[in-house]
């Protein structure tokens, strides 16, 4: 993990609440440093039972979870913490599998980050995390989504680019809108498929290769380096404004 200076711009907002419950002490202690003179109020757990008890007494505002804790499975944890709250959670592991990724993802994860990792990567994606359940609290669903190549009314359910329509057949409206619904945020394949196609339909990921061509081809710029419609091999997909 390298550790970056703290940036005026970069500063959290005051008095953002962060749980991070991770086990290994080093760690903790380089992140409540950094994510303090930050202007982040951190709470600590390193156990999954002190987090799931630290998040009802301190209701943060983000959560950074560990997957390898002593007494519970991290996604037992989320588990938890999903069966009462819609807090941002930022799971940090040493676990490189895509298939412990995506089962995160899947339980309700917001990002994952892979341990070392870099310590401006990791404000970055935690600042993003606290946008995003910022604007899900306020019940703001901003309808109108604009990039520099296109714009996304999820009212209207219309798409424009340059000023013109852009057709777009049902499944690849579908798979848009899920996507911009949630974007900034790393959505699992297996959660595009159940929810644009079907629960039968979740390793039909080659499903997903073709449509996203399709949107890329349609909306971006430069489909062959697409800017908005992001793909993260063996994760998922993000939608980057």
């Amino acid at each position: 993990m390298t550790s970056g200076q703290p940036s005026a711009a970069g500063d959290a907002p005051p008095r953002t609440r962060v749980l991070v419950v991770d086990d290994e002490p080093g760690l903790v202690r380089a992140l409540r440093i950094n994510l303090g003179v930050r202007g982040y109020d951190v709470t600590t757990a390193t156990t999954g039972a002190g987090a799931l008890r630290a998040a009802a007494d301190t209701k943060p505002d983000v959560v950074v979870l560990d997957l390898g804790l002593p007494d519970l499975d991290g996604l037992e944890v989320l588990a938890g913490l999903r069966g009462w709250t819609t807090v941002p959670v930022v799971v940090l592991s040493a676990r490189t599998d895509s298939a412990d990724k995506v089962d995160a993802l899947d339980a309700g994860a917001d990002d994952y980050v892979t341990k070392p990792f870099g310590m401006d990567e990791f404000l970055a994606r935690l600042r993003a995390a606290v946008r995003r359940g910022a604007v899900a609290a306020s019940g703001d669903a901003e309808p109108v989504v604009e990039t520099d190549s296109f714009t996304v009314d999820l009212t209207a359910k219309t798409v424009t680019r340059g000023g013109a329509a852009v057709h777009l057949t049902p499944t690849e409206w579908g798979m848009l809108e899920m996507l911009v619904r949630h974007r900034g945020r790393l959505v699992s394949q297996k959660e595009v498929l159940r929810q644009v196609w079907g629960p039968a339909y979740e390793s039909e990921t080659h499903y997903l290769r073709v449509y996203l061509g399709q949107l890329r081809r349609k909306l971006e710029a430069d489909p062959s380096h697409p800017r908005h419609l992001l793909t993260e091999a063996g994760m998922g997909y993000r939608f980057q404004v």
